[in-house]
């Protein structure tokens, strides 16, 4: 149990606070864009296209002697059959048990859809106990924000409040409900180190902006194919080499593999090139990027490729 070291002014030490915040929603609501805000650094990636997210990714945040553990999930989409879709759907279901409060994001520019109305049949089934807030996301964008944010509070009259925000551009009101998590925190050991954001490991971090990369320059019809892989990452050594990163980008047909490489490469080294600039921003370290483009046909129905990625089928 890691405990928080901040001492009142009498010397004793403040007990931990902790708990699980579920964020979930249908798909290209802004779910990753608010984590990301909430913790001061991109840990999920995020593109304009659904179903970006394909993984639950817990971000930790750490003030002083209170912790919270957000769980970002993929979004609750309609369609789908192969057994990705199906671990993500059960991502999503597993991520609203046992927590100690849900954020359902929902998107103010557009009056709830048949996707909004499945997110709400699953949280009626969450025990009443659990509080629920509305999320209303992209306020700045909205035409009738008002009238979306009683919509969306009618589809789901329990929950606790009701909060329009700009999770993109307007940080300060994501500080704002942060803060407000904070306050609710009951005394609790920390689950994770107070020096971690996330608990994905650094070659599945890696390997999200890779394919956040990827889906951002490719055409419509290819994105939803693609997965990376980190095969190795070498640290620096003391000869001042950077950090070498070697990562497989997998399609599912040979000609997905041409377009990925593109003309001469082109492609491959635009997808590179974006890559590399953000894991050097948030690492803070020059590195060295080396992609490879490989077919893997029908990943997504192959429960040990998907297990190789990380996913549990």
């Amino acid at each position: 149990m890691t405990t928080a070291d901040d001492d009142t002014l009498d010397g004793t030490e403040q007990p931990t606070r902790s708990g699980f915040v579920a964020i979930i929603g249908k798909p290209n609501v802004g779910k990753s864009t608010l984590l990301n805000t909430m913790l001061g650094v991109k840990v999920a990636p995020i593109t304009p296209k659904p179903q970006t997210t394909r993984r639950g990714v817990r971000g930790i945040y750490t003030q002083e002697n209170r912790q919270l553990v957000f769980v970002d999930t993929p979004g609750l989409h309609r369609g789908g059959d192969t057994v990705l879709d199906q671990t993500m759907h059960r991502e999503i279901r597993d991520a609203v048990i046992d927590v100690d409060l849900i954020l359902w994001v929902v998107d103010l520019r557009r009056p709830p859809g048949a996707e909004d109305k499945d997110v709400v049949r699953l949280l009626n089934a969450v025990p009443d106990s659990t509080p629920v807030f509305i999320i209303g996301n992209k306020v700045d964008a909205a035409k009738y924000p008002d009238e979306a944010v009683d919509l969306y509070r009618s589809l789901y009259p329990k929950a606790e409040r009701t909060i329009a925000i700009s999770a993109l551009n307007d940080p300060k009101a994501v500080y704002a409900l942060r803060d407000d998590l904070l306050d609710r925190l009951e005394e609790a050991p920390f689950f994770y180190p107070t020096d971690i954001r996330s608990d994905q490991s650094r070659e599945q971090w890696a390997g999200e902006l890779i394919r956040e990369a990827a889906m951002i320059h490719l055409r419509e019809e290819i994105p939803y194919s693609v997965a990376v892989q980190v095969v190795e990452w070498q640290d620096p050594d003391e000869e001042g080499r950077p950090i070498v990163i070697t990562a497989e980008i997998w399609v599912e047909k040979s000609g997905h593999r041409r377009i990925v490489i593109g003309k001469s490469g082109a492609m491959i080294k635009e997808i590179g090139k974006m890559a590399r600039k953000q894991l050097e921003i948030f690492m803070q370290e020059r590195l060295y990027l080396e992609l490879e483009v490989v077919v893997r046909s029908a990943w997504r129905e192959d429960r040990e490729a998907l297990r190789e990625l990380g996913y549990e089928p």
